[in-house]
């Protein structure tokens, strides 16, 4: 594979998923045509791109190509090194397993422009992403994310007579665009200081003092966290992803969100070390925006968007280790610092992994029954078997359950936790240790989540007549699923191979400043052992499970007298607000509780009672949107400036004409 050449493969990829933009739309209305022409392209395109990806990876090359434009003044350059072949497998890996669900998942209508729609910006939004991760100049980096941008926007607005994807959409399209104006000014110092837009030129910047890497280092922290959804700057994620369709909102999920921390760390490795406080200060905002995450994560009603909330959570963990490796690589914890970098860089791959198999199963229950309100459903283990399985094995992948890969990535941070922890003493060696609480909590509150979503989803009887009609999804679908619950148990069972790929990026970003970090990922109990017992595992709960599915006894019968019923009722078991209550009033502070509406009826025997919870984001409700409506009511005020009047106006001209006329003669 190393005789491959990554930057042909790369630029391959790139051309078949513009053209998977182009073809579609020259399909006209011919949706099947469009259909098919998009998801070729973009499997072909996600297939070459993944082959260039391994190639670079595991070759350990570092290819650059410029394209220079004259006239402009610049150079359009790609540069492709072990650190960007990291990012781009789960990205090829997700635009092509995302377009083979897609081709089951969307419901297209014989004649209409839905399809040449949908794949224009799916593509676009691919090809956008790999431009992002390849780019090494500042101008066609942000016309890479502008791109990726707007692509993006237009995929949760794809329902358009969904009120509430266009909100979703437009409150997305500001957040976006709001974290690229800190890109704009960041890029345009860098310029200012080193007098080049390429990457490469930045590397003077390793000469900049403490206050000019704080600041450089905040600019970044901003615009691409804004990006990656890092708490508390998240409230766009939820609307967005749960407005998506269920291939996009994995894509999203997985892999765009990873874009904006790849560019972070290309960022770090143009400044000097920040200071030891900016990693704890990510630190802190990763762990609180993880613990934040999983808790409204419990809370909601919807589907979806309680997986999206979930994303807040796992981002918040790749920070809080990226935080952890700043805060410890240049002082005496060299070998927790490298287990902190590995965690999160490959957590990366993780997340991506279990979290579009489960926004593939979210989609596939949506698709079947109609619904995404989880009281609503029920009963989908008998109905929807193989579906419920992929989903078990994501939920397990999500909770850090033997022998899946969310397991691998969160004991490399406790391992990092406790080694720092020894080496250190008094207070700091206390800080380590309630970092330990806390990120077991985050666990916990995961495992919470999990069953509350799963269990209520699968188990039981119908709870609505949604779920009672429900049927399996077709096989393009279930390939999708499978392909990444494969993965996860591919990651779980031999670790090793994906922490020997993760071995080129992390000596990318340490530059050898780390000692002893070979004998610390070297000393890891992911050897044979490891493998076979976690094989062994898998293997028993699979045949398990097939027990269950195939050696279900036959119905006994009902009993003669049962207490007045004869088998529980879908009422008598628990909802999606019940299950979680007691952590809601025990465990969760009182700005994270849901509001209660009721309307107690006024008769002395009453048929129902309405009683309603609703779960709302703190930051949003009470932070960002008082901001923007004072923001609003302010530009308001300035309408009154535009009078509608010809005299108005030419005195805003004669008024500019004088003060121009003035500054020239004082010139």
């Amino acid at each position: 594979m190393s005789n491959l050449n990554p930057l042909t493969l790369y630029q391959a990829a790139i051309i078949l998923l513009l053209s998977g933009a182009l073809l579609p739309l020259a399909a006209g209305r011919a949706n099947r045509l469009a259909n098919l022409l998009g998801a070729c392209s973009a499997l072909a395109g996600g297939g070459v791109g993944l082959l260039g990806s391994f190639s670079l990876l595991l070759g350990g090359a570092i290819v650059t190509w410029r394209m220079g434009w004259v006239s402009a003044g610049v150079n359009l350059c790609l540069h492709l090194d072990p650190l960007a072949g990291f990012f781009l497998i789960p990205v090829f890996l997700l635009i092509g397993s995302g377009a083979l669900y897609a081709t089951g998942y969307l419901n297209l209508p014989p004649r209409s422009w839905q399809g040449g729609r949908h794949w224009f910006c799916y593509n676009l939004l691919a090809a956008s992403m790999a431009l992002v991760l390849g780019a090494a100049d500042s101008l066609l980096f942000l016309l890479a994310w502008e791109g990726m941008s707007l692509s993006s926007f237009l995929l949760v607005i794809y329902n358009l007579e969904d009120e509430s994807a266009r909100k979703a959409g437009w409150t997305y399209l500001v957040a976006t665009h709001l974290g690229a104006a800190f890109l704009f000014f960041l890029f345009f110092q860098a310029y200012r200081l080193t007098g080049s837009t390429e990457f490469a030129a930045f590397e003077a910047l390793r000469t900049l003092p403490v206050s000019g890497t704080v600041f450089f280092f905040f600019l970044a922290l901003i615009g691409f966290g804004t990006k990656a959804g890092l708490f508390p700057m998240h409230s766009w994620l939820p609307e967005a992803h749960s407005a998506a369709p269920s291939h996009v909102s994995a894509l999203m999920s997985g892999v765009m969100l990873k874009t904006a921390i790849y560019a972070f760390l290309r960022i770090l490795t143009f400044l000097p070390p920040p200071p030891a406080w900016c990693g704890m200060l990510l630190a802190v905002l990763g762990l609180a925006g993880a613990l934040f995450g999983v808790a409204l994560a419990t809370l909601q009603s919807d589907l979806k968007r309680s997986l999206a909330y979930s994303s807040v959570e796992n981002i918040g963990l790749i920070f809080f280790g990226l935080g952890l490796w700043l805060y410890c690589r240049d002082g005496r914890f060299g070998g927790a610092a490298l287990l902190f970098l590995a965690g999160a860089l490959l957590h990366v791959w993780n997340h991506a992994l279990f979290k579009s198999l489960l926004f593939f199963g979210a989609g596939s229950i949506v698709y079947a029954t109609g619904t995404r309100e989880i009281s609503r459903l029920g009963g989908l283990l008998r109905r929807m078997p193989r579906t419920a399985v992929l989903l078990l094995i994501g939920g397990g992948a999500i909770s850090a359950l033997p022998p899946l890969n969310g397991l691998i990535s969160e004991w490399l941070l406790y391992l990092g936790l406790f080694k720092a922890g020894q080496e250190s003493g008094g207070g700091q060696a206390f800080v380590f240790m309630l970092l330990i609480i806390l990120l077991a909590m985050v666990g916990a509150l995961v495992l919470l989540m999990v069953t509350r979503l799963l269990g209520i989803a699968l188990s039981g009887e119908p709870r609505g007549p949604e779920s009672s009609r429900a049927r399996e999804v077709g096989p393009a679908m279930l390939a999708a699923m499978s392909l990444s619950a494969l993965l996860c148990l591919v990651v779980g069972i031999a670790p090793g191979w994906a922490l020997k790929l993760v071995a080129a990026p992390l000596g990318l970003l340490t530059g050898g400043r780390l000692s002893g970090g070979g004998e610390v990922l070297a000393g890891l109990p992911f050897g044979p052992a490891w493998g076979w017992t976690s094989l062994a595992l898998a293997l028993f709960l699979i045949a398990l499970l097939a027990w269950c599915f195939a050696g279900r006894p036959p119905d006994p019968g009902r009993s003669t007298w049962g207490c007045g019923f004869n088998k529980p009722a879908p009422r008598m078991s628990y909802t999606a607000g019940g299950y979680g209550q007691l952590a809601e009033e025990e465990v969760y502070c009182g700005c994270l509780r849901p509001g209660i509406t009721s309307s107690r009826p006024r008769q002395l025997f009453p048929l129902r009672w309405q009683w309603r919870t609703r779960s709302v984001d703190p930051i949003l409700v009470r932070v960002v949107a008082p901001f923007f409506t004072r923001a609003a009511n302010l530009a308001g005020t300035w309408r009154r400036l535009q009078g509608g009047q010809l005299n108005i106006y030419l005195t805003y001209f004669f008024a500019a004409t004088i003060l121009l006329l003035g500054w020239a003669v004082y010139s």
